[in-house]
């Protein structure tokens, strides 16, 4: 497919694809008058890429994580400094105190949504509002 399906097949802008491709992210091959081709398996490979920036972690690790994220039962990966590891430690806990206030988050604003198709006025109910991360 060519950058234009892979922009509206995963929400990415352009600019954001050629970027990955640039990072080495992602890999495209090229057709006979030069214009970028991704296979199928791009578009899971660009939202994995998404979601993990989404999550906080900068490209130059999803860059080096990539690669066990194809076969998660059989994660190989044999340059893994003690720093990687710290690195990536603290970044799986970070994404769980993200994880938890999100799901505090999504609980208010659902708690708030009963309570207005109740009929209820917000101030009624004993909803507290809960910090973004």
């Amino acid at each position: 497919m060519r950058i234009g399906e892979l922009a509206e097949r995963t929400a990415t802008p352009r600019r954001l694809l050629r970027y990955y491709e640039e990072q080495g992210l992602i890999v495209a091959g090229r057709s006979a008058n030069g214009y970028r081709e991704y296979d199928e398996s791009s578009v899971d490979r660009v939202r994995q890429i998404r979601g993990l920036l989404d999550a906080g972690l900068p490209t130059r690790i999803i860059k080096q994580i990539l690669p066990c994220l194809d076969k998660p039962r059989a994660i190989h990966f044999p340059d893994a400094t003690p720093e990687m590891l710290g690195t990536l430690e603290r970044e799986r806990d970070r994404m769980t105190e993200r994880i938890a206030t999100l799901v505090r988050n999504r609980d208010a604003i659902g708690e708030y949504l009963d309570v207005v198709r109740a009929g209820r006025r917000p101030e009624e109910a004993a909803v507290e509002p809960v910090a973004a991360a």
